[in-house]
C-alpha cells in the first residue's frame, strides 16, 4: 500500500476492503458505525494500526478509538499525515 492510496476517501476504504478483507461499500460505508460493519473487531482495528503504521502515518491510538466510522479514521490520517 502506498501512502498515496490513503488520501482519498476512496482509496482508503480500498485499502480497508482489500487488506483487511471487510465488505465495504464506497462510499456508503464511510458513514457506517464501526460496530456495524460486518466484521469489525478489535482485531481488525490493530491491523488498520499497523497498515497505517506502515504507510507512515503515525495516528495516535486514543484517537483512534474514539472514532465512531471510516470516515473519522481517515480524517485522523488526513490530519496526521
Amino acid at each position: 500500500m502506498s501512502p498515496d492510496s490513503l488520501d482519498s476517501l476512496d482509496g482508503f476504504l480500498r485499502t480497508v476492503r482489500d487488506d483487511l478483507g471487510l465488505d465495504v461499500d464506497t462510499p456508503a460505508g464511510a458513514d457506517a458505525a464501526l460496530a456495524d460493519l460486518p466484521g469489525w473487531d478489535s482485531l481488525n482495528l490493530l491491523r488498520l494500526v499497523a497498515l497505517l503504521e506502515e504507510s507512515g502515518h503515525r495516528v495516535p491510538v486514543h484517537r483512534l478509538l474514539e472514532a465512531h466510522s471510516l470516515r473519522d479514521i481517515h480524517i485522523l490520517v488526513k490530519e496526521h499525515g
